[in-house]
């Protein structure tokens, strides 16, 4: 049986964004993985930095057994990297059996084994990604394990991504559980990068984790980078798709106490917002909600140059 592999998008890439020899992509989930995959052709010139505070459905499971951080955000990225679509539906892989593999992420489980008999979880995704013949580096955003919390203006808190999610409006306020040090290979990565890329993604659960660990909101505001925020092209299922572009990020800004964006990608027009927006042609109606490559590597290309 012959594998099909996916068309390299070297053969299309703007050569301003060819010639970058540095890139950060900051998220989580699918969006991540998309971003990523676009831009794969600058190898290990780019890496992505993955949410680790899942505590859904098999990151979960694994989560509330061991003491790990959660590796559903980058099994989703190692899978859109994938050449050969049998390694992403390996990786992907949900048992259903009635055993006591049920629910688990084949995935994430050999994710979970490799740090185990690693020194470091960053050492065993580096250790997948050479078998899975990936150059783009994935890096978790804390090697420790660590929590989402929420505080509403009722003044409850909410514990973990699944009650954030289910949050009827914006909280007052959005942490980590507890203080953790940036992984410091990102954290490297990110003072000498040329372009920043935030989302797409879930706001509050992709894009926001990330940056609540400190070193990393302080060191992207120090640095010479341009950072790019990529809009959802449709409102997400939770408080922040309740808001206008212009909003969140006002809101991320009170959160981090520093406006890190200088320029949004975006499909839907706001009067109100004051940083450079550039236009993202909406995919087929097919798969509305999903950044399609081709076109979300022109409005990057176009955002970059601008």
């Amino acid at each position: 049986m012959t594998l099909k592999t996916s068309p390299s998008p070297l053969l299309t890439a703007p050569r301003q964004l060819q010639q970058l020899r540095s890139v950060t992509a900051i998220g989580g989930g699918h969006g991540l993985g998309r971003v990523l995959s676009t831009l794969a052709f600058l190898n290990r010139r780019l890496i992505g930095i993955v949410a680790t505070t899942d505590d859904g459905g098999a990151s979960g499971l694994l989560r509330r057994n061991h003491d790990c951080i959660a590796w559903g955000d980058i099994r989703n990225c190692l899978s859109q990297l994938a050449k050969h679509p049998l390694a992403a539906d390996v990786l992907n892989y949900r048992f259903t059996t009635e055993h006591s593999l049920h629910g688990h992420n084949l995935g994430n489980l050999l994710l979970y084994t490799l740090d185990q008999l690693s020194a470091r979880p960053l050492d065993g995704i580096a250790l997948l990604s050479r078998l899975l013949n990936i150059n783009t580096r994935l890096l978790p955003m804390s090697e420790t394990p660590v929590d989402l919390v929420a505080a509403t203006h009722d003044g409850m808190e909410c514990f973990g991504e699944l009650l954030v999610d289910g949050l009827q409006q914006m909280p007052a306020q959005l942490r980590l559980s507890q203080p953790v040090a940036a992984t410091p290979e990102a954290l490297h990565h990110v003072e000498r990068s040329e372009l920043i890329i935030l989302g797409p993604g879930s706001f509050l659960t992709s894009v926001m984790p990330p940056l609540l660990v400190e070193e990393f909101a302080q060191a992207i505001a120090n640095s010479a980078a341009q950072v790019i925020f990529i809009d959802n092209l449709v409102p997400e299922n939770s408080p922040a798709g309740q808001l206008s572009l212009s909003e969140k990020l006002a809101w991320m800004e009170q959160q981090l106490g520093v406006q890190v964006v200088d320029k949004v990608i975006t499909n839907r027009p706001d009067p109100n917002l004051t940083l450079p927006s550039f236009d993202h042609v909406c995919p087929s109606s097919e798969a509305a909600h999903r950044h399609q490559p081709e076109s979300l590597l022109a409005a990057l290309t176009k955002a970059f140059n601008a």
